[in-house]
């Protein structure tokens, strides 16, 4: 079972895990009274549909003002969006996200997922983030860190330094990155979610830490259900 972009957020939000600020509209007659609850005319607009590749097939765009965004909101509702992941039948889009735009500084890779072989919980960072990991894993294998844990109530200190290890952070982010590692296997064990995805983890030009874009799988028999689903 997978849930949407902005549902992975918010279920993000709710366990301390920063995102950039966003709404989500099923209709284009909602999206007037909703931007007015964003700090910038500086959007990004996001196609929400069960398939990456996004950004590459047209469902992301960026605007700077309103009458940009209407203009866009428009030609993205109901347009068919065909991806790598989607066949060639495509997907259509029912619902947008729109996300206050980011002063991106650097892209990093964050994933934690259950990993059946071992019976372990896995996280995987790489200093390389904005990309196909299968793709950095392929040309530069050395650039991926994997951290297997014991299934527990908790993430040991040292686990989560060798986790945002590749991210070669400066000392006063640390604590930032420590929360988010200890939010998002909060996440992966209280809702039995089977694999949590941050990509890009960005790090802002003025030194904060953001899942930009953020995926959340859990098996069907899975205890959570968003209350959308």
């Amino acid at each position: 079972m997978n849930i949407h972009e902005h549902q992975a957020k918010d279920l993000l939000r709710t366990f301390g895990a920063p995102t950039p600020k966003g709404v989500v509209i099923y209709n284009i007659s909602e999206l007037s009274e909703k931007v007015k609850t964003l700090n910038t005319n500086n959007l990004v607009i996001k196609a929400q549909i069960h398939a990456g590749g996004r950004g590459k097939a047209g469902g992301i765009k960026i605007v700077n003002n309103i009458d940009e965004l209407k203009k866009q909101a428009r030609n993205l509702f109901g347009k068919k969006l065909i991806t790598h992941q989607t066949g060639p039948q495509g997907k259509v889009i029912k619902r947008l996200y729109l996300e206050e735009a980011c002063d991106i500084a650097k892209e990093f890779y964050l994933s934690c997922l259950v990993d059946r072989s071992s019976s372990k919980i896995a996280f995987i960072s790489s200093f390389e983030g904005g990309m196909d990991i299968e793709d950095v894993a392929k040309n530069n294998p050395e650039k991926i860190v994997t951290t297997k844990l014991n299934l527990s109530k908790g993430i040991s200190e040292k686990d989560i330094k060798k986790i945002i290890e590749p991210f070669g952070l400066p000392e006063k982010l640390k604590m930032q990155a420590f929360h988010l590692i200890q939010s998002i296997y909060k996440v992966l064990i209280e809702k039995d979610a089977n694999l949590i995805e941050i990509n890009p983890l960005i790090l802002t030009r003025d030194n904060s830490l953001l899942c930009l874009d953020a995926k959340i799988n859990f098996d069907d028999n899975a205890l959570y259900r968003h209350p959308e689903i």
